[in-house]
């Protein structure tokens, strides 16, 4: 067992103090194999201590790493995480155990955070996670698979996805499948998008009454055209246990790729979300960016990891972000740098 001074000490209520700090330091101590003390987790949030993603990603990165913990458990304010081997393939399915407050964890953010750790076990996992997967201000699955997923392939991260059923919001029962083959990741020099490769409209729905999906992929066409991007438009029928509605946009550059989301609530019309999602979108597209503050999210891991240089402009510099880079910096002297304040545009560079 390694001693207390070999193991990273983690303030939980750094940053922003939420979920993304403990997830970093989480796959970065199953990374560099450095043990983790992980103290007031999630202090800055409205619920503190160990919640369902927090739970279900420490359980899978200890069965890939064989890890000891001690405060794995519900609601703990304290968790240590020590690896005992390098990370090895894994194939099952993740559960979605609830805390007190019934909140389940986001299915695409559990296996976006584990995907990373996966590709360098030199094997093919195939892994499912239950939960959430389309949410309020979370990771969307159309977000994952047409932004997440199609950025790490732009870097050599190679990963497939399908979803198995949906589920609205975090008390959702969705499963998502993920296969992550061995990859070996490259950097990205993204100074600039290039030219505009394609943008598409994709509304998640079920269990609404017929010709309110079709109304709001009309509405999304009407919106592009009025500012002359040309656009393709989906409506995509997923099986659920419970109704709901989810608009994505997604644009695809020759260096870049931005995403716009909204989720439905009850007495909000289809051209309200539409409008939602297709103004975040279009405020990426008007600045310089070439990924957006939420894409950089799932894009900060991976580069980390890459064999080459990195630059990536972001059209907005979160708390999340941040305190994640942070977090990164805790286990190794790796030459990330932000240029750039939180709330403002930034760079983030990587020079090998």
């Amino acid at each position: 067992m390694a001693s207390s001074e070999s193991v990273v000490q983690i303030d939980g209520a750094y940053g922003e103090g939420g979920g993304g700090l403990v997830r970093t330091a989480l796959v970065m101590s199953s990374l560099t194999q450095l043990p983790v003390s992980i103290r007031r987790v999630r202090a800055g949030t409205k619920f503190p201590g160990i919640d369902s993603e927090d739970l279900v990603i420490a359980r899978a990165l200890a069965q890939i790493t064989n890890a000891q913990t001690d405060g794995l458990e519900f609601g703990s304010n304290d968790l240590v995480f020590r690896p005992t081997r390098k990370p090895s393939a894994f194939n099952g399915r993740l559960g979605n155990e609830r805390g007190t407050h019934g909140r389940g964890a986001n299915a695409n953010i559990v296996l976006s955070a584990i995907a990373p750790v996966l590709a360098r076990t030199g094997a093919y996992s195939v892994i499912s996670a239950e939960g959430e997967t389309y949410g309020l201000k979370s990771l969307g699955y159309d977000s994952f698979q047409a932004g997440t997923i199609a950025a790490w392939r732009k870097c050599g991260l190679y990963v497939e996805s399908s979803l198995e059923r949906a589920g609205f919001g975090r008390e959702g029962d969705g499963e998502v499948t993920m296969e992550v083959e061995p990859s070996q990741i490259d950097g990205l020099i993204w100074n600039d998008r290039g030219s505009l490769v394609s943008v598409r409209g994709l509304i998640a729905v079920n269990g609404l009454p017929p010709g309110i999906a079709e109304r709001g992929i009309g509405f999304l066409k009407k919106l592009a055209q009025n500012v002359g991007i040309p656009m393709d438009a989906e409506v995509i029928e997923c099986g659920a246990r419970t109704a709901g509605v989810h608009v994505t946009v997604v644009a695809q550059y020759e260096r870049g790729i931005g995403v716009g989301a909204a989720m439905g609530s009850k007495g909000l019309r289809v051209e309200a979300l539409c409008q939602g999602a297709f103004e975040e979108l279009l405020e990426w597209q008007q600045s310089p960016a070439t990924v957006d503050p939420y894409l950089i999210d799932q894009l900060l891991i991976p580069m980390v990891l890459s064999q080459g240089d990195v630059t990536l402009r972001v059209s907005r510099l979160t708390s999340r972000f941040l305190t994640s880079v942070w977090a990164v910096r805790q286990f190794t002297p790796l030459p990330l740098v932000i240029k750039g304040t939180e709330g403002a545009p930034g760079i983030i560079s990587i020079k090998r």
